[in-house]
């Protein structure tokens, strides 16, 4: 099972979501609380059952919130980002050489987040 590792940064609250295997799937912007970074380690995983929308392809279909959001950086790696039901981006995750990672990584955050426990 998945676990969240949340940490005090200097200015704030973050968390990262780790794989069974402890490698990082999911991490959060900083929050200014605690109490606001627990608020969205919930919306993590509630919102992670949302559908993928592909916009490495030309005249994807658009996806309603929650959804994650499959895209190519500039550097030419793959990420993705959830977004909550209101737009918010509540994570993102590393980059990635091949697509079918990142979509493996999508599949482990919908896998790993909603019986994560907390760890500080």
């Amino acid at each position: 099972m998945g676990k969240f590792v949340l940490k005090e940064t200097a200015t704030g609250f973050k968390f990262t979501l780790k794989a069974t295997n402890g490698q990082a799937i999911l991490e959060s912007e900083v929050y200014t609380t605690k109490a606001a970074a627990l608020n969205g380690i919930e919306s993590v995983k509630v919102n992670c059952a949302g559908g993928v929308e592909d916009q490495t392809v030309e005249n994807y279909a658009e996806v309603k919130h929650p959804k994650f959001e499959l895209y190519e950086d500039k550097a030419g790696e793959y990420r993705f980002r959830l977004k909550a039901k209101n737009g918010e981006i509540i994570g993102t995750s590393e980059g990635y050489k091949a697509k079918a990672s990142a979509e493996n990584g999508i599949e482990s955050v919908k896998e790993n987040a909603p019986e994560a426990e907390v760890e500080e």
